[in-house]
């Protein structure tokens, strides 16, 4: 155990027990995942890391909460007002796309190690609720065509599942933030919004 850890400030240690999880449940996932493990990569002692977390669930549980919201709060430029509906549009593209370049681990417990478990993945799936509910309303604000109007929904849905495949080889390190936004701005403005290439 690292000397002084004593002396942390309680949300000081509960950060840094959160960061070691995070860690260490996007290298192993969470079957195989210990506290023990995490304990050790947190520098504390196992009794000190239950004292705060009672079981491995809360633990990853509370993992989830926190990237959640850095992960909406990635996302919050996006609804400047002054902003065009285009300049939002890529405004959420890089804030989403550059939360995952520079949390990949976060992203991999967010979107591969949740989903996988029945209990987390609600909370996740909101998250993703909301990613889709701005996307949707981005693309219904920049549309010409009002006979599209039913198809927002279903077309946020689709640009999000393909958003979260081009994240997946962000995270990878196969596509870098902004050649991935560009991509993904081109397939929402050009194809899904509506819009021709010239406008």
């Amino acid at each position: 155990m690292a000397g002084g850890t004593k002396r942390l400030p309680r949300a000081v240690r509960e950060q840094q027990m959160l960061d070691a999880a995070v860690d260490v449940f996007s290298d192993r996932g969470f079957h195989e995942t210990s506290m023990d493990t995490i304990a050790a990569k947190a520098e504390i002692s196992k009794p000190m890391l239950y004292l705060y977390y009672g079981s491995k669930e809360e633990l990853f549980a509370a993992c989830i909460h926190r990237e959640g919201l850095r992960f909406l709060e990635a996302l919050a430029p996006a609804g400047a007002p002054n902003l065009t509906p285009r300049e939002q549009l890529r405004a959420a593209l890089e804030g989403f796309l550059g939360f995952v370049g520079a949390n990949r681990k976060s992203w991999m417990v967010l979107y591969r190690q949740a989903v996988g478990q029945q209990a987390f993945a609600g909370t996740v799936q909101s998250s993703r609720d909301r990613l889709i509910e701005l996307t949707a309303h981005l693309l219904e604000s920049s549309t010409k065509d009002p006979d599209a109007a039913h198809d927002y929904g279903i077309i946020a849905i689709a640009l999000v599942g393909a958003g979260e495949a081009v994240a997946d080889r962000v995270a990878g390190g196969e596509i870098e933030v902004d050649a991935a936004a560009d991509l993904l701005e081109s397939l929402a403005w050009r194809g899904l919004s509506g819009k021709k290439k010239s406008e």
